[in-house]
């Protein structure tokens, strides 16, 4: 088999808040996933019981020597590994230090993924698990830290929602972890139904055809419910629809144990999930009690299966058709169009400043991700016009940082948010709280596409397209950035605005830049 048939082999990390996975697959040309190996580990990385406000040095260790393994793992494979990270480390204000030592220590780079991304992975996974394209499907995620619940159809999410209840998050804050009393118990009920009514109201508003349930707790119940009724548990769990009356009765035998020993002993729970399954299995009977639907299914395939089948396919758009995927440019075009963008003026800058990206790659030794940031950040740099002219780079940070992005990790749209920030005005400085905030070497990364916009922004500093294209020369660290006036222009306030912009390029790669007409 020739090397450009080959599958693509990808190991896929979930960084969760209870356990983290590694899945290590390839897709076949007709769109099957190939499992390789599966590895998990409970971590318990998230164990506050209310905003999961830091990690602990001791779970941070237990995380790092996880992922050291799961590293050598995917490099025996010759994997190519992607991890994203969910409830825990999003929340965390120490996750910085967290993601620094994963990638120092491992060579691993986390993604921070926005709970409604980790819905759509989680849908993306799903969809090639079970025949729900032309469903109106409720996918429900019960996660340690969140649960997601996801309404998709024809491949598309028409709702999705990430709510901060999981089995860790309420087992700590209710304490149910060992002895329960019907206190706890009601007490927990009156606090999901709290945080969920709404939630559940939207969902009955919308409608579905089928409930899908996935991710450990709910696997873990629908083996306990087999085993309790005496039916036989499948090799393969993945499309088992079960009764929701009794899978209630379940929940009613987990909720009626009043210790960690009691629970342990009923048929076909997990003894590494016993101590926080109680809250877990308050947030599925909560769901089950709300819903117009008799039956539950199972996915074994989410999240994991879902980055997979994201990165490949983000890979073949890229490579196809070199610039932003499908949903991604949805996703930046919906926000311009939102903000009011002058679309005509930010294209023709996307162009300026991927024109110059692609000539200087020998020099800033950047690659197809960076190129899709500095897309982006072109398209959405002046959103904050909305706001305040005046100000408009700062604002344009914070739109882009606080927009929900599907297609984007939390990571990518800070990355995003500074490089807009930078298109004018002041340098980055260290002063600078959201610059500071970034990793070393994104840093870095922000600085040279930052430097590029800027140019680019200076080039058509009218906003009237007075140069129409650029050509880019490069002869060791002197780079020649060649004018082509559109007719009848004089672009001179074009130069000027070019000459002005370049320092931050030049210092951030060490080359020079020169502009000719």
């Amino acid at each position: 088999m020739s090397e450009q048939k080959r599958a693509q082999i990808i190991g896929a990390i979930d960084v969760g808040t209870n356990s983290f996975h590694l899945i290590i697959a390839s897709v076949d040309t007709r769109g099957m996933l190939q499992i390789i190996l599966r590895e998990k580990e409970v971590v318990r990385l998230g164990s506050s019981g209310g905003d999961i406000k830091y990690l602990s040095e001791e779970a941070m260790d237990r995380g790092i020597q996880t992922l050291k393994r799961f590293a050598d793992i995917a490099n025996s494979k010759g994997a190519e590994i992607r991890a994203v990270a969910t409830s825990a480390v999003r929340e965390a204000l120490n996750s910085n230090i967290f993601i620094e030592r994963v990638k120092k220590e491992t060579g691993i780079e986390i993604e921070i993924v926005s709970g409604i991304e980790e819905g759509r992975l989680i849908y993306l996974g799903a969809l090639h698990s079970l025949p729900i394209v032309n469903q109106k499907a409720l996918l429900i995620d019960i996660g340690g830290g969140s649960t997601e619940t996801i309404i998709g159809k024809d491949g598309e999410i028409v709702y999705v929602h990430s709510e901060k209840i999981g089995a860790i998050r309420l087992t700590v804050r209710f304490g149910l972890e060992d002895e329960i009393d019907n206190d706890k118990i009601q007490e927990c009920r009156r606090y999901i139904r709290g945080v969920w009514a709404p939630i559940f109201n939207k969902i009955n508003q919308i409608g579905y055809d089928s409930l899908i349930g996935t991710a450990g707790t709910i696997i873990n119940i629908a083996v306990m419910t087999l085993q309790i009724n005496n039916k036989p548990v499948p090799d393969i769990l993945n499309g088992y629809a079960l009764d929701k009356k009794e899978v209630l009765r379940t929940i009613k035998r987990i909720v009626s144990s009043k210790n960690i020993k009691e629970r342990k002993q009923i048929p076909g729970m997990d003894p590494q999930r016993a101590d926080i399954i109680v809250g877990g299995a308050l947030i599925l009977e909560y769901a089950l009690e709300n819903l117009n639907i008799e039956k539950i299914h199972i996915s074994t395939f989410g999240l994991r299966e879902g980055i997979v089948y994201d990165t490949l396919e983000k890979r073949k758009e890229i490579e196809s058709l070199r610039h932003l995927s499908r949903l991604r440019e949805s996703t930046i075009y919906s926000i311009a169009n939102q903000y009011g963008v002058n679309l005509k003026h930010s294209t023709h800058i996307r162009n300026i400043a991927l024109k110059i990206f692609d000539a200087t790659r020998s020099i800033h030794n950047l690659g197809t991700k960076e190129r899709e940031w500095l897309e982006a950040a072109a398209i959405l740099h002046d959103v904050g016009y909305l706001i305040s002219v005046e100000q408009h780079h700062k604002h344009s940070y914070y739109i882009i940082s606080h927009c929900i992005m599907p297609g984007f990790t939390k990571d990518e749209a800070e990355v995003i948010a500074n490089i807009a920030r930078y298109h004018r005005k002041s340098h980055p400085k260290k002063k600078h709280e959201n610059f500071q905030k970034l990793p070393d070497d994104k840093k870095e990364i922000v600085k040279i596409l930052a430097g590029i916009l800027r140019i680019a922004e200076g080039i058509d500093r009218r906003q009237i397209q007075a140069v129409k294209d650029i050509d880019v020369t490069v002869e060791g660290n002197l780079i020649t950035i060649k004018l082509h006036p559109s007719n009848n222009e004089i672009p001179d306030v074009e130069l000027w605005g070019a000459e002005r912009r370049k320092l931050l390029f030049e210092e951030s790669i060490n080359a020079k830049v020169s502009f000719v007409l």
